[in-house]
């Protein structure tokens, strides 16, 4: 399995609340404690093996939080001193990371088509269209951000749209409420509507003022962006090549191998590359902060370039299947020892919920033959993702040092789903009937730094 890519530094405390923030976010208790079922990760646990080391499991247990860190966990309470909040029989677990999902298609979640290209001019292209509205912009971003908090993720790899405004709203919304996001403004420069198309001079303009502007600001990066190779000309590939090597930390992210009809198409626009994935290789795309949507149709050589660059396959198992794109091959994946992400992508897939969105991974997998596990899932969704984007050491798991944001869930909020609990052998059976017989009902608050941020019901002790 690959190194985990080395971590970034954590922001500072006051970055971490949002410093321009509004006061109402950014206060934050200075010493809290959350006492219920504490699970994170402390290393891979591979795919399949459900006594897998790594798993680390404090049931009832008090998780200490200091000015927005987490500082420890004990089984004694931690008496006076401490803002106690008691969910003693609820599973605790750091907020889950969101590694490909596009902010403006919040408006076409579950719209009816047929295969990705279709879908895209049908559905994708007019609802991004009318993100160059600049109130519009601001009212989906802070309705997207809000609904990813009210679903347990509390980090995202997030792709706005072409327009600048789009990705100002976007940043500007993700900032207030104190969460880490990896986002950039789109670049196309070709086939897609005229008024969803830059230019090369242009578009270098735009990215060069966001980042001046946003890259390293409190929990936000800067992500360069092209959407997929077709719709890039190789002169604005190149310029987005020249972007990422002359500003240090910044991120890219971008689709790759989705659907077989993508693929021949880009064989077409790029006859001299090797392959999908060479077309991002030749212009200075791909390293070690590179995100890649799907990766379906990826052959062995790619995923080997993929795993020596450090870069990362953000697998979209509810996307994939609703279009009908094909099985992604977790297996060989790993076997090649590239780093693996569970995403979204709302909205192809059909749900900000990364609990429905790892259900489907496991379908996924299943049609193909292989039974990943509920650890597989958790992690890949969490320690995982953050390991593969460099902050390992900042979010994904309930470590000292890392940033409280935090996820309390009920293990179960209907009959039926008490029932499949209360028969349940053990933890792994727990946890995956939890992954596949729950909803948003369970989640009973989301913390980022410490601060709730979404509540629906809460005890204090």
């Amino acid at each position: 399995m690959m190194a985990p890519m080395p971590d970034t530094p954590l922001p500072s405390v006051a970055d971490v609340g949002g410093l321009d923030a509004p006061s109402s976010m950014r206060r934050q208790p200075s010493r809290l404690a959350l006492r219920g079922d504490l699970l994170d990760h402390t290393a891979d646990p591979g795919l399949e093996a459900r006594d897998a080391d790594g798993v680390r499991w404090r049931p009832d247990h008090w998780l200490l939080v200091e000015d927005g860190r987490i500082v420890g966990a004990q089984g004694a309470d931690p008496g006076p001193g401490w803002e106690r909040v008691d969910h003693r029989g609820c599973l605790v677990l750091p907020g889950f990371v969101d590694t490909h999902v596009h902010s403006a298609q919040v408006d076409v979640i579950g719209a009816w088509g047929t295969q990705l290209l279709d879908w895209l001019a049908t559905h994708t292209f007019p609802a991004e269209q009318r993100m160059a509205d600049a109130a519009h912009a601001q009212h989906i971003s802070a309705l997207f951000c809000d609904a990813l908090l009210a679903h347990g993720t509390t980090a995202a790899c997030v792709f706005p749209t072409v327009h600048t405004v789009a990705a100002e709203s976007l940043f500007e919304a993700a900032h207030a409420r104190g969460m880490r996001l990896v986002a950039g403004k789109v670049l196309m420069d070709r086939h897609a509507p005229a008024a969803l198309c830059d230019d090369v001079d242009g578009a270098e303009r735009d990215c060069r003022e966001l980042i001046a502007r946003w890259h390293g600001r409190g929990r936000i990066a800067y992500a360069v962006t092209p959407r997929f190779a077709p719709t890039s000309t190789d002169a604005q590939l190149a310029m987005a090549g020249r972007l990422l090597a002359e500003t240090p930390g910044l991120y890219m992210q971008t689709h790759v191998a989705e659907n077989t009809d993508e693929v021949r198409w880009v064989r077409e626009l790029f006859p001299a590359a090797r392959s999908y994935l060479d077309v991002y290789e030749r212009h200075g795309l791909l390293n070690e902060r590179a995100v890649l949507a799907h990766g379906i149709w990826l052959d062995a050589a790619d995923r080997a370039l993929l795993a020596e660059r450090g870069a990362q396959i953000a697998f979209c198992p509810s996307s994939n299947l609703f279009l009908g794109s094909g099985l992604f091959d977790w297996a060989a994946a790993q076997a090649a020892g590239l780093a693996v992400s569970v995403a979204s992508d709302v909205g192809g897939g059909t749900s900000l919920s990364m609990r429905r969105t790892l259900l489907d991974a496991y379908k996924a997998q299943a049609c193909a033959g292989r039974r990943v596990t509920a650890h597989a899932l958790l992690h890949a969704a969490t320690r995982g993702a953050a390991q593969a984007l460099g902050l390992g050491a900042e979010i994904g798991s309930l470590e000292v040092g890392a940033v409280a944001d935090i996820c309390v869930w009920r293990w179960a909020s209907t009959p039926l789903a008490q029932r499949r609990q209360e028969v349940a052998r053990d933890l792994h059976d727990r946890l995956f009937a939890w992954i596949t017989s729950g909803d948003e009902r369970d989640l009973v608050e989301t913390r980022v730094a410490g601060r709730r941020v979404h509540a629906a019901g809460y005890a204090s002790a």
